[in-house]
């Protein structure tokens, strides 16, 4: 990836204008940007929706639920369904595979109920609603005021939901809790019998009249007329008019004659107030494509101009609006992020100690954030409190690549090198490893795009906004970075080499191998030049070791394979003086590659210990929103009335009122006030609820415990439970799904589990949908009597049914409005005796009920579930605290010990099951990146070994990810498991960068223990400089800095800061020591072999005649030179006489001293011969400019050294000379060999 950094150089003032045009487009993407909560999810369920007016959950069941779950089960994608049967409804819930599309699923659903149809009851109107949060409202507005409900009704229907609905982005506005009408037909009964009618004869009225029937066509005077009949009924008047046939009457009998009608309101079934006051509600639902927070803010500016138009004290009141919400955390986490890029920005200056620096390296982050939100629009997502908190989470990081390419190009940088290839040079050296780096962070998230369920459908967005901004930052690396390095940065000021003894050399035996008179570096200048200290290895190390040369190391070696692969411009600088910083990590890093068995026990015992703190830990689904509105249930006694309902609300909703911090309290006896919510969560009649808004600025906890406390402190009032808004509306109670054959053993057995889990420590509360039973009157009809009295039991069923309730027997236009037709009985039944004793038409006469049938009360389920044909019923627990794993844990051993009926199962469900199958499926997706990092590391390092050594970092990064999460006390959920598949990117990152320099300074002939330690002190910096930024990134969001949005955001950054705290710590001390303890054997076996190879190759070479002077040179080159200055060229160049004073290795020219002519065997004097080594010295010494140690890597700055001759490649002698000569060292005398 290096070739972009040079196009960048080469076209700097392209880059220039490019990253100018980026910050354009990326500022405009940003705004353009939806505001939502959260990603749209489209559940992948439909639920079917059927009213049964009067009939009893065993009916519902039998006539609706069971025919049609029976049917639906061909439908292509069901995963499963369920049926619930209550008093008057049927509610079936179809769920379908991710994936499934919706649209085509909910058209075969319809087919499938209309093939069916004939055998479900007349009049029946089932409704497949579909829901997702698009179908949520964004707002909805409580209107009171002091006059006339009905009237206020009529005004909001003719004028303002209509404004509203014209709001540009609404897509409805349904008025809720409105009265509504009917036209309702009383006979009179005796009326009917003095006639000879019955009330079908005023049914069959309704339904033979107002109808148009078309008549065929007229063609006269060239044109041609359709023919119709009949006119639409507009009036009550008009049905009071209709004539009933009676046959054999002369008589015209009207409906009016004979029933009365009359327009009526409908029954009351709910009642809405809010802080008190009737209320009705409008609910705001927005088009898919449109912004929440425009539409929010657009219908808030409408609505003073609506109050005004309303009068009569009318006052609106917003009591849900999902802006502020979506507005607060986006500023929050804004605001988090922006800290966290000043947090970074300041350890990035703190480790350069350069403005400049830290400004080019700081410019990464807007730019790859810019870039990111063009990756955002064109991928058409929304800015969520999701893809927010993932480019929150992403800022510590897209400033890595480019800490590592400026931190290099810094130390390249020298006084007088062409600054261009000294920058592309250095972005080379590191371009390998950044790039390695940023694919393995990217890669873990390729899992995510297989994860099914609401975990994969809230965090793809997530996965894909971090990869778009990682990807961001290794462009701007690779390519603005350097062009801003190269207008800005500056080379330090040369300065001579220090005396200090603590500025010693990083590698500490260069020295001493220098006074034993085999230095390295040839050129190198006699003492006291100031170019002494720069040593150079790669053209002068040992060829078979890859080391320094040493006297009496060997002669004749064959070149290894990192010789040959060694270069001029590959030279390794060893006399870089030591930061303050390195001079602290260099015993650290020394001792642990000496003590290596004790540093890896050390590491296993803390690994040991990290797997002790498991059990510790607290876990849960997706955690607490934050969210500034609460849910408040009360559950009455199955049938109570809604009266006494009305009279219990008041209570609970008065002791609401008068909490601090509470603003509204919005009451909705008998619906929730949102047909998908009832449909989907339940709600509807017998159900009271209180939509609550508190003051967002409050601490939303604490209040919810005050609420609390304040509710159970009611009595009377029935059951009252509280629950805050979860994430996305995730339910957090545990839910025990029970199944039995018949009703009997259902009944048996969720009483025996309720009572199993009712007394455990972490459960709060437990409650079952089968614990009471709902009282009914059963009418059983003699079938004897009744067919004598000339009625079958559907009859006389129906006739029942006409005295208890009023029958839909048509509908009317009215003022453009259509009502229904109901026929209703006068005076029906309120009691039991008075149901007994109704009077039943027989071919007798009227007779009393309780003659044909039994009246009788008795006890049935308030609801029926069934699951594909099987009872099944739920106990629901809520647990004690927000550690759903312990509560789930106790739950499921509390079951295992519950004997259940033969057939009986029960299996938990609920926020258990969905965390279940969460964790199960980022469990698997870890496993995968974990392989896909491997694999990225193979092809990066071309090895399978190595990146081995570099996964080991993954269990002890869970080491500090675990650890910090028990200390905080944050319970692990999906998010925190998010958070560890991006640790496992990210902790190999900084492994790579340090591997893949100690790489190439092996490459370069550093033996293994040496690179490992020169390479690791280069690496600390930039290191701890990319750990360092990334968890000071993170801080403001892992304390909840500003306590908003965090529920997603908060837990993933604790498990990044944590694993880097630790995996940092491993990357600088164990795996150097992991990599010495496996490559130091693989290094010396091959040294091992290289040896034995060259020594075979040395018996098979000629011996070329050689003379050995001893005494002279030895003082010459042990005096101060390094190991080039002994060579000296005394006459012609082609001279072959060689002086070797117990040097073994005469390729490396480092000691020889070689005079003559032609093949001419001429020894000269010892003194001659120091004489032209001292001279040549002098000579090479006043010919080489003295350059100023610098701190940097050669390979940036060449240094130019003069031709040495080659070698004879002849061998050594077979005896060693004597110590005393000044010239041999044995292998046990280096301390480093």
């Amino acid at each position: 990836m290096s070739f972009l950094a040079v196009l960048s150089m080469k076209n700097r003032a392209l880059i220039a204008l490019v990253t100018i045009v980026v910050a354009i487009f990326g500022g405009l993407a940003l705004t353009s940007l939806k505001q939502e909560l959260a990603p749209s999810i489209q559940f992948p369920q439909l639920a079917i929706l059927t009213t049964y007016p009067g009939a009893a959950p065993e009916v519902v069941n039998d006539d609706v639920s069971t025919p049609i779950e029976t049917a639906i089960q061909g439908v292509p994608g069901v995963e499963s369904t369920s049926a619930t049967s209550s008093t008057n409804l049927s509610l079936i819930s179809a769920t379908f595979t991710y994936g499934t599309d919706l649209a085509t699923a909910e058209q075969k659903i319809d087919q499938a109920i209309n093939r069916i149809s004939s055998q479900l009851p007349e009049d029946l109107d089932p409704q497949v609603i579909s829901g997702s949060f698009d179908d949520l409202p964004v707002l909805q507005i409580a209107i009171t005021n002091d006059g006339d409900e009905k009237a206020l009704a009529d005004q909001l229907r003719s004028s303002t939901l209509g404004d509203i609905e014209d709001v540009a982005g609404v897509r409805e506005a349904q008025l809720i809790g409105a009265p509504g009408q009917r036209v309702a037909i009383t006979p009179d009964d005796a009326e009917l019998a003095s006639r000879g009618l019955t009330s079908q004869d005023v049914r069959d009225a309704i339904s033979q009249n107002g109808v148009l029937l078309p008549a065929g066509e007229i063609t006269q005077d060239d044109r041609t007329f359709a023919v119709q009949t009949g006119s639409k009924l507009d009036s009550v008047d008009e049905i009071s008019a209709l004539p009933i046939v009676s046959p054999g009457s002369p008589e015209v009998t009207t409906i009016g004659d004979v029933a009365t009608v009359e327009l009526t309101d409908d029954p009351t079934t709910s009642i809405s107030r809010v802080d008190g006051k009737p209320a009705l509600t409008i609910a705001i639902t927005k088009l898919p494509a449109a912004n929440t927070v425009e539409v929010s803010n657009a219908v808030r500016d409408v609505l003073p101009q609506l109050q005004d138009s309303i009068g009569d004290g009318a006052s609106f009141t917003i009591v849900f609006d999902q802006a502020p919400y979506i507005q607060q955390s986006i500023e929050s986490l804004a605001t988090e992020g922006l800290l966290g890029l000043v947090f970074a920005v300041i350890v990035i200056l703190v480790f350069l100690l350069s403005i400049r620096s830290t400004l080019v390296t700081a410019i990464s982050i807007p730019t790859s954030v810019l870039i990111t939100f063009i990756g955002m629009q064109a991928a058409d997502y929304t800015l969520n409190i999701i893809t927010l908190g993932a480019l929150t989470i992403a800022i510590g990081r897209v400033v890595d690549d480019s800490i590592v390419v400026i931190e290099n190009i810094k130390r390249h940088l020298v006084a007088g090198a062409d600054r261009a290839k000294t920058i592309i040079e250095a972005v080379r050296e590191v371009a390998g490893a950044i790039t390695a780096s940023t694919i393995t962070t990217v890669a873990v998230f390729l899992p995510i795009s297989f994860v099914e369920g609401t975990t994969g459908e809230l965090f793809r967005p997530f996965a894909l906004t971090v990869t778009i901004a990682l990807l961001a930052s290794l462009l701007v690396a690779l390519t603005i970075v350097p062009v801003l390095a190269y207008w800005f940065l500056r080379p330090p000021k040369a300065r001579a080499h220090s005396a200090d003894p603590a500025e010693t050399p990083i590698v500490e035996h260069a020295p001493a191998l220098v006074g034993a008179g085999a230095g390295v570096g040839a050129g190198a200048a006699a003492a006291g030049s100031a170019d002494a200290g720069t040593r150079l290895l790669a053209q002068t190390a040992n060829p078979a070791t890859g080391a320094i040369p040493t006297a009496g190391s060997g002669a004749g070696a064959a070149p290894s394979r990192r010789a040959r692969r060694a270069s001029p411009a590959g030279a390794v600088d060893l006399d870089e003086v030591p930061t303050r910083l390195q001079r602290g990590y260099l015993p650290i890093i020394r001792w642990t590659l000496k003590h290596a068995a004790v540093t890896l026990i050390l590491a296993v015992l803390v690994l040991g210990g990290t797997i002790a703190l498991v059990p510790s830990m607290k876990t849960n689904f997706l955690g607490d929103s934050g969210q500034n509105t609460l849910s408040v249930t009360q559950t009455l006694p199955v049938g109570t009335s809604l009266e006494a309902q009305d009279a219990a609300a008041s209570v609970v909703e008065g002791k609401l009122r008068d909490i601090p911090g509470i603003e509204t309290v919005q009451l909705s006896i008998g619906s929730s006030g949102s047909s998908l919510r009832d449909a989907f969560v339940g709600g509807g009649s017998g159900t009271i609820s209180y939509s609550i808004t508190t003051d967002p600025d409050v601490d939303q906890v604490a209040l919810q415990d005050t609420v609390r406390a304040e509710l159970n402190g009611i009595q009377g009032a029935g059951e009252v439970t509280l629950a805050a808004s979860g994430g996305f509306g995730a339910s957090g109670d545990i839910a025990i799904d029970i199944t039995a054959s018949d009703q009997a053993d259902l009944q048996t057995s969720a009483d025996a589990i309720l009572d199993a889990v009712s007394g455990l420590d972490g459960v709060k509360q437990a409650t079952s949908n089968l614990s009471e039973s709902r009282p009914y009157i059963a009418v059983t009809v003699d079938r004897d009597a009744a067919a004598a009295a000339g009625l079958s039991e559907v009859a006389l069923g129906s006739i029942v049914s006409q005295i208890m309730q009023p029958t839909t027997i048509g509908s009317i236009v009215i003022d453009e409005t259509t009502l229904s037709i109901y026929l209703q009985t006068e005076n029906p039944p309120t009691t039991e005796d008075e149901l007994a004793s109704a009077q039943i038409p027989t071919i007798a006469g009227p007779v009393a009920l309780d003659t044909l049938a039994t009246v009788e009360q008795v006890d049935g389920p308030a609801t029926i579930t069934t699951s594909r044909g099987l009872r099944t019923a739920t106990v629901s627990v809520t647990p004690n605290s927000e550690d759903l794993g312990t509560a789930s844990a106790e739950v499921s051993d509390a079951i295992a010990g519950v004997e259940l009926p033969g057939g009986a199962s029960a299996e938990l469900g609920g926020v258990t099951a969905d965390q279940d199958e969460a964790f199960q499926q980022l469990g698997i997706a870890l496993l995968a990146a974990i392989l896909i990092v491997y694999i990225v590391m193979v092809a990066t390092f071309r090895s399978l070994l190595q990146p081995l050594l570099l996964l080991v970092s993954i269990p002890f990064a869970a080491t500090g990810a675990i650890g910090l999460q028990v200390i905080t006390g944050v319970p692990l959920g999906v998010s925190s498991l998010i958070g560890v598949l991006m640790l496992i990117g990210i902790v190999v990152t900084n492994a790579i960068v340090l591997v893949d320099l100690v790489n190439q300074y092996r490459d370069k002939g550093l033996e293994v223990r040496e690179a490992l330690v020169l390479g690791s002190s280069r690496r600390l910096r930039p290191i701890l400089m990319t750990a360092l930024a990334t968890i000071f990134a993170l801080l403001p969001m892992a304390i909840g800095l500003t306590g908003h949005g965090g529920f997603i955001s908060q837990p993933l950054a604790l498990v990044v800061i944590g694993g880097l705290v630790s995996s940092t710590l491993l990357t600088l001390i164990v795996l150097p020591v992991l990599y010495s303890v496996v490559e130091g054997p693989r290094e010396r076996r091959r040294i091992r072999r290289e040896e034995r190879a060259a020594a075979a190759a040395r018996q098979d070479a000629p011996k070329p005649p050689q003379l050995a002077i001893a005494a002279g040179v030895g003082a010459a080159a042990g005096s101060g030179a390094g190991a080039g200055a002994g060579a000296v060229a005394a006459g012609s160049p082609t001279a072959d006489t060689a002086i070797q004073a117990g040097v073994s290795d005469p390729s490396s020219a480092s000691s020889a001293i070689r005079a003559g002519d032609n093949g001419a065997d001429v020894t000269k004097p010892v003194s001659e011969a120091s004489e032209a080594a001292a001279g040549a010295s002098r000579s090479e010494s006043s010919s080489e400019p003295s350059e100023p140690s610098e701190p940097s890597e050669p390979s940036s700055l060449p240094v130019s050294e003069p031709e040495l001759p080659s070698g004879d490649g002849g061998e050594a002698p077979d005896e060693p000379e004597s110590p005393s000569d000044g010239f041999s060292a044995s292998p046990d005398e280096n301390p480093e060999r």
